[in-house]
């Protein structure tokens, strides 16, 4: 059964933070453009309603990953998730949001029509994506918030023997709150930014808690209160001092980073130095000095040092280690330690599925987003009416998404007042390309075949630079050479 919506002037797809934010801005900056976002779930909040493993948690300041336009006003400058939906929620309520919003459709395809510069959107309607109603919409520019990881299935690398195991394994995107690691013996397999959240959470009632990592990462401790701001906001109405934190919290963000990739030497040695002084003179620095330089992969953060107390404590262990096979009791690493454990928790890290894994065609002919590149980190070249939501790797993500969607209400008034119907980023054949993230982590390393290109000079180039963004997408001017216009 095949059922046709109403044709609106955007369509958002995702409704979560940045689907949300996007929604705001649509409304407020284009109050005339009809609009209506596309949920594939029965909830909105995204990665924040889905991901249910303990401790969830932003690993960025809430007065960075909060919106501009709505300040956070909860103490916890590092929030848990539960506060982070209700956040998100709220804002769908107090805008008017919620009720634009089309629960239970999964967008499958998405077709360009030059003719009648139209997109035709269809999306399976119900939240399991088992109904058999197909929804078709139709729409002038088509604004995706779906992020890039994959909902469906995380990443689980090939583990010799996991039949043999007598225990649960589980992976963090699959944690179910009837999981009892109250009392047990619980590996967390990985290091990362999902693994040094479960660890102290889990410490707190497991027996005990080894992070079993193949490699380390970099850790930094940060308040889980940012005292400054709660100073401004005993001072201050709740906007001025939200946005005096959130220009702090960004300059400091940018200089760390600035420092890191100017000085790596110096930063290692630094980064691993607060982290002896952390574990109070523990030996544990082989399990947090990485190989590669800080910034080659994201910096994790511990809100007061929460994985280094639990280390201190006794409730934790970190172990350094490859894995040769899992036992009925337990995991034999390649030393021939065997680690016993009554759950395993693969926090192996996720897979990247670009703009949800739709399916785009333009004008019939199928696009391959590898070979696209991407315009200012928000559109694809040669797909017309078409831009996405994706925030910085160095920073909040809500920070670029917020400049995005200000970006295409900005586009959509330019194209209003000239009459131009069409709008396609075209690409210089002289601009070498690079990988769209800059990473050595393993997901993205697993995926850079299928993600979209950056260029290696401007409009083409991610700068990953909230400063230098703002000036480009909120400043310059629309028009460019690279950017082919048509009515």
């Amino acid at each position: 059964m095949t059922v046709t919506a109403n044709d609106l002037d955007v369509l958002v797809v995702g409704a979560g933070l940045s689907g949300i934010g996007a929604a705001y801005h649509l409304q407020t900056l284009c109050p005339r453009k009809s609009y209506a976002i596309l949920e594939s779930r029965d909830r909105l909040g995204g990665t924040w309603d889905f991901f249910r493993y303990p401790g969830i948690r932003s690993d960025s300041d809430m007065y960075t990953l909060g919106y501009s336009f709505r300040p956070w006003t909860d103490p916890k400058a590092i929030a848990d998730g539960p506060s982070i939906l209700k956040y998100v929620k709220d804002t769908a309520e107090a805008y008017g949001i919620d009720r634009k919003i089309r629960y239970g459709h999964r967008v499958v395809r998405a077709s360009w029509s030059s003719k009648d510069a139209r997109w035709t959107v269809e999306a399976v309607h119900g939240a399991s994506g088992a109904s058999d109603t197909l929804v078709r919409f139709t729409c002038r520019f088509l604004f995706m918030c779906a992020g890039y990881y994959d909902y469906d299935d995380g990443y689980t690398p090939e583990l010799p023997g996991r039949d043999r195991f007598g225990g649960r394994i589980v992976h963090p995107q699959k944690w179910t709150p009837e999981i009892d690691y109250a009392g047990k013996r619980v590996v967390v397999i990985g290091s990362g930014a999902t693994a040094v959240t479960l660890v102290p959470e889990l410490a707190k009632r497991a027996a005990h808690v080894t992070m079993l990592q193949r490699s380390p990462t970099y850790i930094v401790t940060v308040p889980e209160r940012d005292r400054i701001a709660d100073w401004m906001r005993a001072r201050l109405p709740p906007h001025s001092a939200y946005a005096v934190t959130r220009w702090k919290n960004v300059l400091l963000g940018m200089a760390f980073y600035a420092y890191c990739r100017r000085f790596p030497a110096k930063a290692k040695t630094f980064l691993v130095g607060q982290v002896k002084k952390s574990l109070r003179g523990k030996s544990h620095e082989k399990h947090f000095t990485p190989t590669y330089d800080p910034w080659d992969q994201r910096v994790c953060l511990v809100p007061d040092g929460d994985l280094f107390e639990a280390i201190r404590e006794g409730r934790a262990t970190v172990v350094t280690d490859h894995i040769e096979s899992f036992t009925e009791t337990g995991i034999k690493l390649r030393s021939g330690e065997e680690i016993e454990a009554d759950l395993v928790v693969t926090a192996t890290g996720l897979k990247l599925k670009f703009l949800g894994g739709l399916v785009f065609e333009v004008d019939g002919q199928p696009v391959e987003s590898s070979k696209t590149m991407v315009y200012k980190g928000i559109m694809c070249s040669d797909v017309p009416n078409m831009a996405f939501a994706i925030g910085y790797t160095n920073a909040s993500w809500t920070l670029k998404c917020d400049l995005t969607s200000e970006y295409v209400c900005r586009l959509l008034d330019y194209m209003d007042a000239r009459g131009y119907s069409r709008c396609v980023p075209r690409r210089d054949p002289s601009i070498k390309e690079s990988p769209i993230i800059d990473f050595s982590s393993g997901y993205v390393r697993r995926a850079a075949g299928a993600l979209p290109r950056q260029g290696s000079a401007h409009p083409w180039k991610l700068y990953q630079n909230y400063a230098l963004d703002r000036l480009l997408l909120r400043r310059a001017p629309i028009r460019d050479r690279a950017l082919e216009f048509s009515k």
